[in-house]
């Protein structure tokens, strides 16, 4: 796998296998991770292992985990509080070493972010693949993270937000900008300008009213889990909706009292390992 970058705001994590200039495909498909690839925040879970790793503290997953929980019931993220989480979580990695990081991820991945893929949503990655066609994700989480994500399920690669490095150590500050809203659809842009691929051929998944910049940026846009927005967009664009959750209904109206549940419970585990530690 090598990681690579370029001058706007995305990084490419790309399996060797597709280095060759002969893997080229004139397309590709696009797939959001949060709750499109997966149950749940990835980043979640990589905070959750930093805070074990006296890097985070308990605090701080609360507000990380509460503020994605209001994203997720408003439908619709703020851009002040997102600036105060991505300035926060800089800041606080900051002389962290990224080798350290690395292993971290992959630990993460395996332990915790693995069983939460959607075995559905895999398989339709997995049928990209059997096309001849790339599949990539795409996400506003730590490319680092997401790089391994790609790995572990074989897909060409993942555009993620790069935490800028110096001397084998996070400096605090980014490369580029969040990759998220706007930011996913100029990145599978420059993606597909490197890369040869025709975006009026190329297909993108998400859960989220928050990626119709990405969406609208290809030929085919399929909605995952979709929030309310989402789903009034899919149905006015007429784009097909895969729905996996059960009890739809039922689990609509439980959702912030199960969140609140969720926080509660990750920090009753954190208080408790650090009981045991």
């Amino acid at each position: 796998m090598r990681v690579g970058g370029s001058a706007r705001a995305h990084s490419v994590v790309v399996d060797h296998r597709f280095d060759d200039d002969s893997a080229h495909v004139p397309s590709a498909a696009f797939f959001d991770v949060d709750n499109t690839l997966m149950h749940g925040a990835a980043t979640y879970w990589l905070a959750r292992a930093l805070a074990k790793h006296g890097v985070l503290s308990a605090k701080h997953i609360f507000n990380f985990a509460w503020k994605q929980a209001r994203f997720k019931f408003q439908g619709k993220e703020l851009h002040g509080e997102i600036s105060s989480v991505k300035t926060s979580a800089l800041e606080l990695v900051a002389g962290f070493p990224v080798d350290e990081m690395r292993a971290l991820c992959e630990e993460v991945v395996d332990r915790d972010i693995s069983p939460r893929i959607l075995a559905p949503v895999r398989r339709l990655a997995e049928r990209h693949m059997e096309t001849d066609q790339e599949v990539w994700l795409v996400t506003a989480s730590p490319v680092e993270l997401a790089g391994v994500i790609a790995s572990r399920l074989g897909l060409t690669g993942a555009l993620g937000t790069i935490a800028e490095i110096e001397d084998g150590c996070y400096t605090g500050r980014l490369v580029g900008d969040l990759m998220h809203g706007p930011a996913k659809a100029d990145g599978i842009a420059q993606l597909a300008a490197e890369r040869g691929l025709d975006l009026e051929q190329c297909t993108a998944y998400s859960d989220s009213a928050n990626d119709l910049p990405m969406l609208r940026k290809v030929g085919r846009a399929i909605a995952v889990n979709p929030d309310s927005r989402l789903a009034r967009q899919a149905r006015h664009h007429g784009w097909p909706v895969l729905d996996y959750r059960r009890g739809r209904r039922a689990a609509k109206l439980a959702l912030p009292t199960a969140a609140a549940a969720g926080v509660g419970a990750g920090l009753l585990y954190l208080y408790k390992s650090r009981d045991r530690d």
